[in-house]
C-alpha cells in the first residue's frame, strides 16, 4: 500500500469517527431534550470540567468530519465537481454543502451563544435565556439537516444508479 492511500484509510475511520461523535451528540439532545426550556436565571453555577470536554469534543469532531471529508473528495479527485454540484459529484455534493451549513451553524451561531447559556462567558439573565432559545433552535437545525447530509453523502457514495 501507498502512503496516499494508507492516509485515505485513515481519512475514512477518522471521518466515520467523528460523524458518530457528532451527529450521536445532536440525537442525544434531542432524545434528552424534546422541548424547549429556557435557562434559569438561579441556575449559574459553573459548569464543570467534564461538560467543558463533551461540547469541545463534539465541536472539534466537527471540524474533523469537515476535514476529512474535503481530503477524500480532494484524494478521489471530486473536490470541484462536489463544490460545484457538477457531473458525477452532483449528489454527493449536496452532502457537503449541507455539512458545511452545518459546521458553520454549530461554530458561528450555535457555540457563541451556548457558551452564555452555559456560563462558559458571563451573560445577564435576559441574555442567557435569550441565547438559550437560539441555541435550542440552532441544535435542532443542524439535527435535522444530519438527516439529510447522511442520505446525500451515503447515496453519492454508494447509491449513484438511484440517480441515473
Amino acid at each position: 500500500m501507498t502512503l496516499a492511500l494508507i492516509l485515505d484509510v485513515i481519512a475514512r475511520y477518522l471521518h466515520i469517527i467523528s460523524i458518530l461523535v457528532w451527529m450521536g451528540h445532536n440525537y442525544a439532545n434531542v432524545i434528552q431534550n424534546p422541548t424547549f426550556k429556557p435557562a434559569q436565571p438561579s441556575n449559574r453555577e459553573t459548569m464543570s470540567a467534564a461538560m467543558k470536554r463533551e461540547h469541545g469534543t463534539f465541536r472539534y469532531a466537527s471540524l474533523v468530519a469537515l476535514v476529512t471529508g474535503i481530503y477524500m473528495l480532494w484524494f478521489r479527485g471530486m473536490f470541484l465537481d462536489a463544490l460545484t454540484l457538477s457531473g458525477h459529484a452532483v449528489v454527493m455534493g449536496v452532502g457537503v454543502w449541507l455539512g458545511i451549513i452545518m459546521v458553520l451553524n454549530l461554530w458561528f451561531v450555535l457555540w457563541p451563544h451556548q457558551k452564555k447559556v452555559l456560563g462558559f462567558i458571563p451573560a445577564s439573565d435576559e441574555e442567557r435565556i435569550r441565547c438559550s432559545r437560539i441555541t435550542f433552535l440552532s441544535s435542532r437545525t443542524n439535527t435535522i439537516l444530519s438527516i439529510a447530509t447522511l442520505f446525500f453523502m451515503i447515496s453519492g457514495a454508494h447509491g449513484i444508479v438511484l440517480y441515473l
